[in-house]
């Protein structure tokens, strides 16, 4: 996996990664070690009764799984063939989103340098990502946490 160097280049790797995130819209709003924030526009993601679909609201969520690890970590070089997968995740809705929203999380550098050590010498480690997804008024629609695992395949 290539750094992350700008939110467009991040935005583009992730739709060329993952296609049903650009058919959703999704764009890095910010990321780099330890933090990340993406978009998800209403336009392709509402539902029948109006407001986002509850599917595209945890996607925008889970994502941040992978951007914050692919901003944190040296994935092309001491971390190479290493990849970060989600484990286990929940969601609470807390009020119905409407328009565009936001999904952020934040992983502390001590937690990153953890995860870094253990995998290099496990060749595994697991990580939280606790993310608020918010309105354009800030209201939190929806909370997420993610057991994650930056993990080494083959």
């Amino acid at each position: 996996m290539e750094p992350i160097t700008s939110a467009e280049q991040a935005t583009s790797s992730m739709h060329s990664l993952i296609p049903i995130l650009g058919a959703m819209g999704i764009t890095v709003v910010d990321a780099g070690p330890g933090h990340a924030t993406v978009e998800l526009p209403a336009g392709p993601n509402g539902n029948h009764f109006g407001v986002l679909y509850a599917g595209s609201l945890f996607t925008a969520a889970e994502v941040l799984g992978g951007i914050i690890p692919q901003a944190s970590f040296d994935l092309s070089g001491e971390l190479a063939g290493f990849v970060p997968l989600v484990k286990k995740a929940e969601i609470e809705f807390l009020r119905p989103g409407l328009g565009d929203v936001r999904a952020s999380a934040t992983i502390a550098a001590e937690e990153i340098e953890r995860v870094r050590q253990e995998a290099l010498e496990t060749g595994r480690s697991e990580f939280v990502v606790e993310a608020r997804i918010t309105d354009a008024n800030g209201t939190v629609v929806a909370t997420t946490r993610a057991v994650n695992q930056l993990r080494k395949l083959g």
